[in-house]
């Protein structure tokens, strides 16, 4: 049975741009990772929309399930603004969720954690990545310590956002990004480039 907690960021409202409280010990090993490109196939120019169309990428679950062994508190963490288009329903989401997570716990993996902003670039909110609540929500009270986290993404997005926050950034090229040529032409340099989630977490268990 899924441990954590599942989120829409539904209003800026719902978010603190705080971090963990300065009287925790930061003690705990996090990952945040994205997740159409990085955990599950992502589908250029749209959206997964329903379970059917959900295929996990190769390996991830094996790479999820190592990074439990070694003790990382693993978070999801996803811009999903077809919601907000009218695409599919947060109802839908969830499922999709259900799912992912079902299949996640069967192969040995446990997710602490999944925060979904569901809005679009327009609204203008706190949350969307590259903007960084929906890290700071996903992060909060878990006593992170954010110089040894790392954030696994397969776009500029992702890295821009994990390095606002001060954390280690690994651009995975199974995504959004296809090759090195691309992962070079960004802004936001990644501290690491990875072929896909399992290299990347080979990275991140050595370190």
């Amino acid at each position: 049975m899924f441990w954590g907690t599942i989120a829409w960021a539904g209003s800026i409202d719902q978010f603190t741009t705080a971090c963990a409280p300065a009287f925790l010990i930061l003690t705990n090993w996090a990952v945040i990772l994205d997740r159409d490109g990085v955990i599950n196939r992502n589908i250029d120019g749209g959206y997964v929309s329903a379970w059917d169309e959900f295929e996990f990428l190769p390996d991830s679950l094996d790479a999820i399930a190592e990074l439990t062994r070694a003790g990382f508190k693993i978070i999801i963490t996803s811009n999903q603004a077809g919601v907000s288009k009218g695409i599919y329903t947060e109802k839908r989401l969830s499922k999709i969720t259900a799912n992912m997570l079902d299949r996640i716990e069967q192969t040995g993996g446990k997710i602490y954690s999944v925060r979904y902003c569901l809005h679009k670039d327009e609204d203008n909110c706190i949350c969307r990545k590259p903007k960084t609540g929906l890290f700071m929500q996903a992060i909060h009270n878990i006593a992170a310590d954010l110089k040894n986290t790392f954030v696994v993404g397969d776009s500029e997005r992702d890295i821009e956002a994990g390095k606002k926050i001060g954390c280690k950034t690994i651009l995975v090229l199974s995504g959004k990004i296809k090759n090195k040529k691309e992962a070079d032409n960004l802004k936001s340099k990644p501290d690491f480039i990875a072929k896909d989630l399992f290299k990347a977490v080979k990275s991140i268990v050595i370190n």
